[in-house]
Formats: structure tokens, sequence, C-alpha cells
């Protein structure tokens, strides 16, 4: 059975809170967005609210999910939730844990662990959408 592992994605003016996963860590050295592992009778929406005030300092609130993935790592198989969310803490404050903002066209230059990839592909296709739209059609 995989870890269920929630995952905040978090946006504000179309950048998104982010680390480099530290030394020591399963995958280190990759980028991750908040997130951790789920606890026994709590949803994925709110674990993601949670992991992210435990690891960054900043409560969020829920949006909407993104599609759900499960991967196999070496280390684990995980079921990954992804919560789209959104700021509720006001501007100023002190990130924690090495997290920062990153903006959204610079999220395709940084090495995420595979289980990513396919919200990662969600958030550069928005970007599309809301882009230039000359030359469509």
């Amino acid at each position: 059975m995989p870890t269920p592992i929630a995952i905040a994605v978090v946006e504000r003016d179309d950048c998104f809170l982010v680390r480099r996963r530290p030394e020591g860590a399963a995958l280190a050295g990759l980028w991750e967005f908040p997130g951790g592992k789920i606890e026994p009778g709590e949803s994925s929406e709110a674990a993601a609210v949670r992991e992210c005030l435990e690891e960054t300092g900043i409560h969020v609130e829920p949006l909407f999910r993104y599609p759900t993935y499960i991967h196999d790592y070496e280390h684990d198989r995980v079921e990954l939730f992804f919560i789209a969310c959104r700021p509720t803490t006001g501007e100023g404050v002190a990130l924690g844990n090495g997290f920062q903002w990153i903006s959204r066209n610079e999220l395709s230059r940084l090495e995420f662990p595979e289980g990513n990839r396919a919200v990662l592909q969600i958030l550069m296709a928005a970007k599309s959408a809301l882009g230039d739209s000359a030359g469509v059609g």
C-alpha cells in the first residue's frame, strides 16, 4: 500500500513556494513543494495546510486538488495528493527551512522528484494558457 503524501502547491502572484531538499534526505538536492505524510483520519487538504505551516511558517487555505498520482521510488511507493493553496498570512512573513518564492517560468528550470512531473506539466500548461495568445487559433 502506498504511503499517502499531501503536497501544498502554494501560489502567490504567479510564484510558487519551493525549496531544495536537504542533504541526507531522500531525493536530496531535488526541489520540492511543502508537504509530508497524511496522518490517519486526516484529509489531504488538512495535511497540506498543516505541513505547509510546519515547514514554512505560512498559513494557507486549500483551493482545489490537482490529479493524484502513485509513484514508485527506490525508498518508498507514494500516493501524491497535490493541493492548490494560497497564503492567508500577510506579506513579509519570513519563510522557514529554506523555502522561497520561485516564478512559474523558473519552475521548468528546477529539477523536482519524478512524482512531481505531471503537476509541473499542468502548472506550465496553465502559464501557456494564460500567456500571450498571439498565433493561436
